[in-house]
């Protein structure tokens, strides 16, 4: 098991955010909440060591060879301002977004992760990842997902004109529940989320203190056994919360 060791300053801490599906429902609408982003971003800067930023940022995310989706500067020239202060940023790459590629890795310097990953921090340890796929059930997604993820799809959807690429592309991410998760905006029960279920499994075989996740919107702090932690971070649609580490986890809600 691979696992990234970091090390915490004193007075620092390590924030979380995920799901703000910048873009959607319409280019107005999303820079009102890109906005509100970009102010926590700027609390946050003082104090932060690291940000994860766990997926599904953008509502709909594809990079051409020369070419990215139109928006977003604020945004991105935030994270830029945090990169530079020497913040460290994690991104992980969510359903909406996961055909990102090194964009973000080579202009702002964000370590981009496609897969769950393990950290170790304040002597705590961490298994993270943006949640999709992960688990028992979600078999309509999980064969979605191949689909997406499959190199000959790509290399036919990077030949349309990404003025039709992106047209067809939103309009599924909002209309297609399995890849929206309007379906899923409920909790199921813990012997039916999959996140859950899955979380429990790990712990069988390993030792995690805290499992933070984000895509099912549904902000949650849910005690497990052996002490351990599953965390839902919610969203920056319905709830605007993230999370905050620096001896102990905490789930909270930007207001401003």
């Amino acid at each position: 098991m691979l696992k990234t060791t970091i090390n915490l300053e004193p007075g620092k801490k390590v924030y979380f955010a995920s799901d703000q599906h910048f873009g959607a429902p319409t280019p107005k609408e999303s820079k009102v909440r890109e906005e509100r982003f970009i102010r926590w971003m700027d609390e946050i800067k003082e104090d932060a060591q690291v940000l994860f930023l766990m997926g599904d940022l953008f509502d709909f995310w594809h990079e051409w060879k020369h070419v990215i989706p139109k928006g977003y500067v604020r945004v991105l020239g935030k994270i830029a301002e945090l990169k530079d202060r020497g913040i460290h940023i994690y991104f992980f790459v969510g359903n909406h977004d996961l055909w990102m590629k090194d964009y973000l890795e080579e202009e702002i310097g964000c370590t981009v992760f496609y897969q769950k990953q393990y950290f170790e921090m304040g002597g705590k340890q961490f298994l993270l990842a943006h949640g999709d796929g992960l688990g028992p059930g979600d078999k309509g997604y999980k064969r979605m997902k191949k689909l997406f993820t499959n190199p000959a799809a790509q290399w036919f959807f990077k030949w349309l004109h990404p003025d039709i690429a992106m047209k067809i592309a939103l309009y599924l991410s909002q209309k297609n529940k399995m890849i929206s998760g309007e379906e899923d905006k409920a909790f199921l029960g813990e012997d039916k989320e999959f996140l859950i279920i899955y979380s429990k499994e790990k712990l069988k075989t390993q030792k995690i203190d805290y499992f933070i996740y984000g895509h099912r919107h549904l902000p949650m702090v849910l005690d497990l056994q052996q002490n351990a932690k599953y965390i839902n971070l919610g969203d920056w649609i319905s709830y605007f919360t993230y999370g905050v580490f620096e001896k102990d986890f905490e789930l909270k809600t930007f207001e401003k």
